[in-house]
């Protein structure tokens, strides 16, 4: 698909994972230094970062968690990348690619950024693939997750620190086939590219295990606020287990609405981990009990990494940190790492530096490397639990690492 020929709906329909809070307030400010890339090699200079993320619009709370995690890391670490002070440029994203795409390009033609960081609207990332290798500029994404971003329709300067849509599904895929619902799954998506996305990956690793879909079904994508009808068909299916993709007031509804059906204690209810993710959870409250999920982060992970970060972020903010607040945090790592040996600061110095930086063996999901430019990593089996009055997505399983799946 040629992004530069996508319909509005078209676009609207690829990106990931998303949630709703409050706005994103200013991001960063300059830290002394030198004028930007004036050096290299990680010394003496300054590098400038365009973070664009949501700070408006129905994905303001990812673009919150974004920035949170970001500076979480610069202020950890004096401001800098190496010898590099680090200047960041804040852009909103807005909702979709009508607003990301310029974001994009006002950071990287009037800022004159060196790195643009964030994205959650994969239609956004590959919207501005040209762009940014025609500038020869790097991009990190921190949350889309369309494959094509690291897959068919690759760039050598855009990298992820995030996940892919396959990726998360496949690994629940190939879980349930293995844990005796093979004899029948009912798979549930919004009626968009990542539902499409994820279902036809979930399939392939449940199928590929001696899984069968008994039934599926795409809703309404943003317009369905009665799940009845998809319940009764589940119920009426013989499925031993309801396998879904929902996320933000969407996977709200749908939990709420799959307890209150009263499927919850007969066909349990599994899914990408986004369904349970951030600020949905305490929204679903009860109902979300017992549901089970994949994902490559939970804020239960038992990790040195990841109880400092916590710690740290949670007194900063009075939550815990989510994925999108953690892909971000390790955005910076690797950034810095990539600087301490970059002989320049443009998209060819910068994306030979990821390439080289080898296993992040600090990062609060666990170790991962780059693998094609997105991440191998552990995808962990998370269930909802009550712990002390808290939900929370607790570790059932590590599912081991995981590549991007090969395309559908």
């Amino acid at each position: 698909m040629d992004p530069h020929l996508l319909t509005r709906r078209r676009l609207l329909g690829l990106f990931g994972a998303a949630a709703s809070v409050p706005v994103l307030s200013a991001c960063g400010s300059s830290v002394g230094g030198s004028e930007s890339g004036t050096a290299a090699g990680g010394g003496g200079g300054t590098v400038k970062v365009g973070l664009v993320v949501p700070q408006s619009g129905v994905y303001a709370a990812l673009g919150t968690d974004m920035q949170r995690g970001w500076q979480l890391w610069l202020d950890q670490n004096g401001g800098k990348f190496g010898d590099y002070a680090v200047e960041t440029v804040a852009a909103d994203e807005g909702e979709t690619p009508q607003t990301g795409v310029p974001a994009v390009q006002k950071v990287l033609q009037n800022d004159g950024v060196d790195v643009v960081v964030g994205l959650v609207n994969s239609a956004t990332a590959l919207g501005v693939r040209d762009a940014v290798t025609e500038a020869r500029k790097l991009l990190v994404v921190t949350n889309a997750g369309a494959e094509d971003v690291t897959g068919a329709k690759r760039s050598p300067y855009i990298w992820r620190t995030s996940f892919t849509n396959g990726q998360i599904a496949a690994a629940m895929g190939k879980h349930l086939a293995e844990s005796g619902f093979s004899e029948g799954v009912y798979a549930i998506a919004p009626d968009y590219a990542a539902g499409t996305e994820v279902i036809a990956h979930f399939k392939r690793a449940f199928e590929a295990g001696g899984g069968r879909v008994v039934g599926e079904v795409k809703t309404p994508f943003g317009k369905t606020s009665d799940y009845q009808p998809f319940l009764t068909g589940i119920q009426d299916s013989g499925a031993r287990a309801t396998f879904c993709f929902y996320s933000g007031s969407e996977a709200i509804t749908f939990v709420r609405q799959y307890a209150q059906f009263g499927l919850a204690g007969s066909i349990p209810l599994y899914g990408s981990g986004f369904l349970t993710e951030g600020n949905v959870l305490p929204q679903q409250g009860d109902a979300a009990l017992g549901v089970q999920n994949t994902l490559h982060y939970t804020d239960q992970l038992d990790n040195p990494a990841n109880k400092a970060f916590v710690d740290t972020y949670t007194a900063a903010h009075g939550e815990a940190p989510s994925c999108f607040s953690m892909a971000t945090f390790d955005a910076a790592n690797v950034l810095n790492r990539a600087l301490r040996g970059a002989t320049a600061l443009d998209g060819d110095g910068l994306s030979a530096a990821l390439g080289g930086i080898g296993n992040v063996d600090d990062s609060p999901r666990g170790p991962w490397t780059f693998e094609n430019q997105t991440p191998r990593q552990n995808i962990y089996l998370r269930k909802v639990e009550n712990v002390g009055g808290k939900l929370v997505n607790a570790v059932v399983q590590d599912l081991g690492q995981q590549s991007q799946p090969a395309a559908v």
